[in-house]
């Protein structure tokens, strides 16, 4: 009976791990309030601003993760494969260029805390006093 117990609860526990919000992250030197609608066009390659004019570099977490798939669901509005043929058409015409992809949470916080254009999403646990958060989803 213990053993089914401690079974139920591992499994509640790794249901909420794997529904951790997502967390969009900006340089702390960065002013810029983000909307939804900001970020889709961000992440599209619609808009390569921020509110104030200033460039913006968005960054994003390798195909598979789940965070990643999260914030392409919640979003962006579109699956995997969605986002994988939209991208391959602008690149093939010549009309865009994705996201550069980082490695991890980790990378992603350190190019946002070195870079003022940097702008990116993690999972909310992952956030220090390095970034900015800016949204959550």
């Amino acid at each position: 009976m213990r053993i089914v117990k401690m079974s139920l609860l591992l499994s509640a526990l790794l249901s909420v791990s794997a529904m951790a919000d997502i967390a969009v992250v900006v340089n702390p030197a960065n002013g810029n309030a983000v909307s939804t609608d900001d970020l889709n066009r961000l992440f599209l390659g619609r808009t390569s601003t921020f509110a104030d004019g200033s460039k913006a570099t968005p960054l994003n977490l390798p195909e598979g993760q789940a965070a990643r798939d999260e914030f392409d669901s919640k979003v962006l509005n579109r699956s995997s494969a969605q986002l994988k043929a939209y991208w391959s058409k602008l690149v093939f015409t010549g009309k865009g260029t994705p996201p550069k992809e980082m490695a991890d949470d980790a990378a992603v916080k350190a190019a946002v805390a070195a870079d003022p254009n940097a702008i990116g999403y993690i999972s909310s646990g992952s956030v220090d006093g390095t970034v900015k958060m800016v949204t959550t989803f």
